[in-house]
């Protein structure tokens, strides 16, 4: 017997921060991968492939809470299961 379970679609957008209202847990489950303009990514915190933009973290930059700022990269981005 098989008991595969079926891997749910990718998102449009999606965050990797569980307070975002772009935030789904289940896909989080399995490895994702990022691609933008056909270069791997693996620092991404936020995509939207509609838009055509990914977030990183700053690796220097921080806001008042004490959380990384956030730089907007655009171009094409893929999003796939590894």
């Amino acid at each position: 017997m098989n008991d595969t379970k079926a891997l749910p679609p990718l998102p449009d957008r999606l965050s990797g921060n569980p307070r975002s209202p772009h935030h789904v847990a289940e896909v989080f489950e399995h490895n994702i991968g990022i691609r933008l303009n056909g270069k791997e990514r693996n620092d991404v915190e936020e995509y939207c492939i509609s838009e055509g933009w990914v977030k990183v973290a700053h690796p220097k930059a921080r806001d008042r809470r004490g959380l990384p700022m956030m730089v907007t990269l655009k171009g094409t981005v893929e999003a796939y299961y590894m």
